[in-house]
């Protein structure tokens, strides 16, 4: 039946056995037990020495993240391994792309011989068999996308007929014993909820539901399921304000069935990706309500009118790149009214603004425009220090070398006067975004007076390189000027902060500690700088 294998002796033989899911309820031949017997059989009557037996139970085809195939990739590097049996094609895999990669290049390059005893593929001897093997991987490969389709075809019509079909009930629900894709009232939790709800009733924020479950101890929905947390961090076993805002927003407790939320990309690959919620599953009416739909509406209308008052955005110099040193998390900015209504940002660690009551940080409370002037001040200094002036002297020459050979200023009034045009059609946009009601009065002056400055410093920009036109040549700048201009332009240029800088912490004592991405820069610190 088989192909004789002459050199028995010669090989250290892997016989590897998968069962998908969906191969589970076929035909007898997919069982494990079978594949086990049909590849004993056939190194019994080969003489063949069997290293080990690679059992991966109930993983799909599409995925070669399988332990026990993992294992056998490992035995095979570490020379444990030369020859792969499986009982068809289909059970190595059944994404023809990576099935065709070990086949083409990992197995001939790690000297392994594979033999797909049901296809009559071996890849030790000369067959005109072999030659057809990319085609019964792309049939693999077919099958498994057909598959796919029909399970998520079954799935989504249970969910417009308002089954559920998930793992796990939301919080205040539990999966019904009694009827098969449907949910039922957890009594313990669902008191939770509606006090949850009851408190957004009487005006508490997310943030100070969150704060006031957490004070009295109430298990989280991933502690009251006995869920264990992927990673750990200062917030985890917390209530959260989005936990609680997710919540107070899920239909699921008015006796909504809300499914489809995720949508897997495709058959080959995990990862999912978030759907609208106009894409959403929705079936009205298919268990029994936690909170009364008066209740919910009130709540989303309290929800939406705070939502529309905190659409502001503050704009500064360090955004992404200050963190809190203690925590690690990134530092929110708060705005402040002094006397003679002057408005002032302040940073705040975000950690210590969620969870107060329970002192998982502290405030870190420093004013922004302090913060900033000492880091550019820093920054300033170490670039003095590191800059070589005798190196930016022949970097001078050499640019007006390269300057001279090209059109000069002319292609750059042309940049100047493309970039001038952009924030005319800026400005254009803003404006109209006021008159719509998508930006308020305050945002609309701050982008206006920050893009007419822009504006005004390019149109001066393009006088002078007309002038310099006019004249035939620029006014030439030396080595220490361009430094200086280097050093002056970090205060307003972002771009040139982000490449030197990856990260600055602040301290619970206000000192300020610089990551530069350059090492040389770093070693020139020193332990870190008091605030000023």
């Amino acid at each position: 039946m088989y192909t004789k294998i002459s050199n028995p002796m010669d090989y250290k033989t892997a016989f590897y056995i998968r069962l998908s899911k969906e191969d589970d309820h076929d035909k007898e031949s997919e069982s494990v037990t079978n594949q086990r017997s049909l590849l004993t059989e056939f190194a019994r009557e080969q003489r063949l020495d069997v290293f080990d037996t690679y059992i991966d139970d109930g993983f799909s085809g599409t995925n070669f993240d399988r332990p026990s195939f993992q294992r056998l990739i490992t035995d095979i590097k570490e020379k444990k391994v030369n020859m792969v049996v499986t009982k068809d094609m289909s059970r190595l895999g059944r994404d023809y792309i990576q099935t065709g990669y070990y086949l083409e290049k990992f197995f001939p390059m790690n000297g392994v011989r594979y033999i797909s005893l049901l296809d009559g593929v071996d890849t030790g001897i000369d067959s005109s068999i072999n030659d057809i093997t990319p085609f019964k991987a792309i049939m693999n490969d077919m099958y498994a996308k057909d598959i796919s389709k029909k399970i998520t075809s079954v799935k989504r019509d249970k969910q417009r007929r308002g089954q559920f079909i998930g793992g796990k009930a939301s919080y205040g629900y539990k999966i019904s014993k009694e009827h098969k894709n449907a949910i039922e009232i957890d009594p313990h939790a669902a008191e939770v909820v509606r006090k949850i709800f009851s408190l957004a009733l009487e005006g508490k924020s997310c943030r100070e539901i969150a704060v006031a479950l957490n004070h009295e101890g109430v298990p989280t929905p991933s502690q009251y399921a006995k869920l264990t947390p992927g990673k750990k961090g200062p917030y985890s076993g917390k209530w959260s304000s989005e936990r609680v805002t997710f919540m107070l927003k899920n239909e699921v407790y008015i006796g909504n069935m809300v499914q489809g939320r995720i949508r897997k990309i495709n058959y080959k690959i995990d990862a999912c990706r978030k759907l609208p919620p106009e894409e959403w599953t929705v079936v009205e009416g298919t268990h029994e309500p936690i909170v009364e739909e008066e209740t919910f509406r009130k709540v989303q209308m309290m929800i939406s009118s705070r939502t529309n008052t905190r659409s502001r955005t503050h704009e500064f110099l360090l955004k992404g790149l200050i963190y809190c040193h203690e925590c690690g998390y990134p530092l929110g900015v708060l705005e402040r009214t002094l006397s003679g209504n002057r408005k002032v940002l302040y940073f705040v660690c975000r950690t210590y603004q969620r969870f107060t009551t329970e002192r998982k940080c502290t405030c870190h409370c420093a004013r922004v425009d302090t913060v900033t002037e000492a880091v550019l001040e820093k920054v300033r200094a170490i670039c003095s220090q590191y800059l070589d002036r005798e190196a930016c002297a022949e970097q001078v020459k050499s640019a007006k070398k390269e300057k001279a050979n090209r059109n000069g200023p002319a292609e750059e009034l042309r940049q100047a006067e493309q970039q001038c045009e952009k924030l005319t059609a800026h400005l254009d946009k803003v404006y109209n975004d006021k008159l719509a009601g998508t930006l308020d009065e305050a945002d609309f002056q701050r982008i206006y007076d920050r893009i007419k400055r822009e504006r005004i410093a390019l149109q001066d920009k393009m006088k002078t390189l007309k002038n310099v036109e006019k004249k035939g040549s620029a006014p030439d700048m030396d080595a220490e000027q361009l430094m200086h201009k280097f050093i002056d332009s970090v205060e307003t240029n972002k771009e040139l902060l982000v490449s030197l800088i990856s990260r600055i912490e602040l301290t619970e004592q206000k000192e300020i500690i610089i990551h530069f991405r350059i090492k040389e820069l770093s070693h020139l610190q020193g332990d870190g700088i008091k605030n000023a």
